[in-house]
């Protein structure tokens, strides 16, 4: 299967990466997305996810991986102490790389919710549930969810590795708004893009 190939080949290249270069805190990272791989492999397992979900899925890992791992060429601006993808102003003082890697990755998880929500529940007559402004604010609510489970583990990695390219109150912050705005856009996109939309 191309997708399972295409992570195991980006997965290794960061095993390597992070492992020539020390990175402690990108190890700690690795061991969770391996976890995270796991789970969406027993969640494709029990729901059938679609492919398009599946490779923005993947993106998403081989975006977090570089993030932290892909050094920034001179002179490009960025934010903290190490010169990473992940601290890289794509516009100076206004966005940054990291920013977009998490509006994108919500925006997924969004998808996903909606995925799953879709194929658990059915209308009276056998036909799948529309995303109406309810069930997609529940969506949209679950993607928010989990990218505050992800600052969870970002505070975890910020008390037992020294060090860590995270950042603080502020960038958490940021981080979180980024999650609402990708959840947003997902949310948007679903209800426009569904033949079956209600308009309650």
């Amino acid at each position: 299967m191309p997708v399972v190939l295409f992570n195991a080949v980006y997965m290794l290249t960061s095993i390597v990466m992070a492992a020539v270069a020390g990175n402690r805190e990108f190890i700690f990272y690795i061991v969770i997305m391996i976890i995270l791989i796991g789970v969406m492999g027993v969640v494709n397992h029990r729901v059938r996810l679609t492919a398009p979900l599946l490779w923005a899925f993947s993106l998403w890992g081989l975006a977090h991986m570089a993030g932290g791992l892909c050094p920034l060429p001179p002179g490009w601006p960025y934010n903290g102490d190490h010169a990473v993808l992940y601290s890289w102003w794509i516009i100076p003082q206004k966005l940054k790389y990291d920013q977009i890697v998490h509006a994108y990755g919500f925006g997924i998880t969004t998808w996903l919710c909606w995925h799953n929500l879709r194929n658990a529940l059915r209308q009276p007559d056998g036909s799948a549930v529309r995303p109406t402004f309810g069930m997609l604010t529940l969506c949209a609510a679950g993607g928010m969810g989990f990218g505050a489970l992800n600052e969870v583990i970002e505070f975890i990695a910020v008390l037992t590795i020294p060090n860590t390219n995270v950042g603080g109150y502020e960038n958490t912050g940021w981080d979180l708004f980024s999650n609402l705005v990708g959840a947003s856009i997902a949310a948007v996109f679903i209800r426009f893009t569904n033949p079956a939309s209600s308009r309650r």
